[in-house]
């Protein structure tokens, strides 16, 4: 038997409806916030990931995907939304001045070479945003605001902000330098990959998840105090935005991200539902402002998030308790032999309506196909026979109430609209709020 490959995983039927609900508060909250969906391909030339994520970030180095296609050319399947968002906004001309700034969402499959484990596997979900073109402390604001929604329409309320500076490309290689400086005598006390990361990105090492309880990063200088006057500006007025929100926030010095793009603001969410284990991480960004220019295109600031949709999952389920039951709006069963009378047609028609209907192909008898429909969970039974099919009249038997009522096959489909939207026509014409 061939299984599905170590790190994917198989989203069944019965589980198809937590992640539907949550792609729907999803696009109903890119909506309000007047963010617009772009969708990217899979996979992208590896150059693309390695001018943009870094060369001697882990995910380039350790992690990516990488084939070599039939034209000789190496591809990378994406480990990040941002850098094919940038791609495409750039080969497209996005960019125009009056479509600035532009604000868009993308949602999809990501791939990562790592170590499976609960709620990170190697192909996972990805849900990010972006707003590009404006370097406005506002759209940083926005962006954390956006973020912070998305969680609190999913009911996510024990949240917590975690923001910082790494400043503008002068204060981030001031303090890069200090910080080498400040490390050199003391990385023989830190892991491994931290010594490698000390040759490559000095400012990586404060994102270590081994030893961020080490003396030696707490003591570490912090970004903040290398500020230029006007990087500080810019993160007072972030900061003036969110209390402004009434977003409460903490300033946490030692927050870095580990993409080598980032400038400026950079933030997490984070939670501590139960479900979510020791990676209490929900969502992380920040402005990314010479990405652009480093991909040959265009002069664009640009900030921006992204949430594992696995983890989201896994927090929802600290909350949802009791999931919810797939249901039909009707079962139909038949008396006899369903091609003798016009009971296709009848379905048909109400599928057209818009009602959820289903019925049996096996010519079970009728009480075979009772079972059958309770496992649908339908609101309606619709009973059709012979008789019925004389008279052009169905039986309409409630689930709820157990009542049991004859209806003209002409005004079946406004009773069962009537029914569904909590409206009653006791009579049964359906034509009616209550005869």
């Amino acid at each position: 038997m061939i299984n599905k490959i170590k790190g994917t995983q198989d989203i069944l039927p019965s589980e198809i409806n937590k992640w539907q609900d949550l792609e729907e508060v999803m696009r109903n909250v890119s909506k309000l916030f007047n963010f617009k969906e772009i969708r990217t391909p899979i996979f992208e030339a590896s150059e693309l990931f390695h001018r943009s994520v870094g060369e001697t970030t882990d995910i380039v180095k350790k992690e990516t995907y990488d084939f070599e296609d039939r034209g000789k050319r190496m591809n990378t399947l994406r480990p990040e939304g941002t850098a094919s968002v940038v791609r495409s906004v750039i080969e497209n001309k996005l960019y125009t001045e009056e479509n600035l700034p532009l604000k868009l969402y993308y949602y999809g499959p990501m791939f990562r070479y790592e170590r499976p484990q609960k709620g990170r596997q190697r192909q996972f979900h990805q849900f990010g945003a972006e707003i590009i073109g404006t370097d406005s402390p506002l759209a940083d604001a926005e962006i954390i605001n956006f973020a912070a929604t998305f969680l609190k329409a999913l009911k996510i309320n024990d949240i917590k902000i975690q923001i910082n500076s790494l400043g503008d490309q002068e204060s981030k290689q001031k303090y890069m330098e200090a910080l080498r400086e400040y490390l050199k005598p003391n990385i023989k006390h830190l892991c491994n990959d931290c010594n490698r990361r000390y040759e490559e990105n000095p400012l990586r090492v404060l994102d270590c998840k081994v030893d961020m309880d080490n003396p030696v990063l707490i003591n570490a200088p912090k970004p903040l105090d290398y500020l230029s006057d006007e990087a500080k500006m810019h993160f007072d007025h972030v900061i003036m935005a969110l209390e402004e929100l009434d977003l409460d926030y903490t300033i946490n010095k030692n927050l870095v991200r580990g993409l080598d793009y980032y400038t400026h603001t950079v933030f997490e969410i984070t939670s501590d539902l139960e479900t979510l284990g020791s990676q209490s991480t929900l969502v992380g960004g920040g402005r990314y402002n010479n990405l652009y220019k480093s991909l040959e295109g265009p002069d664009l600031p640009a900030v921006g998030f992204a949430f594992g949709i696995e983890r989201l999952l896994l927090a929802l389920e600290a909350i949802n308790k009791e999931e919810s039951k797939d249901f039909i709006h009707c079962y139909f069963l038949s008396i006899g032999d369903i091609y003798q009378t016009e009971a296709l047609k009848i379905i048909n028609d109400l599928r057209h309506g818009g009602i959820i209907i289903d019925y049996d192909f096996f010519n079970k008898n009728l009480k075979q196909q009772f079972k059958q429909a309770d496992r649908l969970n339908p609101k309606y039974y619709l009973i059709y026979g012979e008789e019925e099919a004389k008279k052009r009249t169905i039986n309409v038997k409630s689930t709820e109430t157990k009542e049991q009522v004859e209806v003209d096959i002409d005004n079946l489909y406004q009773y069962l609209v009537n029914g569904l939207t909590n409206r009653s026509c006791s009579g049964g014409c359906g034509s009616c709020d209550g005869c």
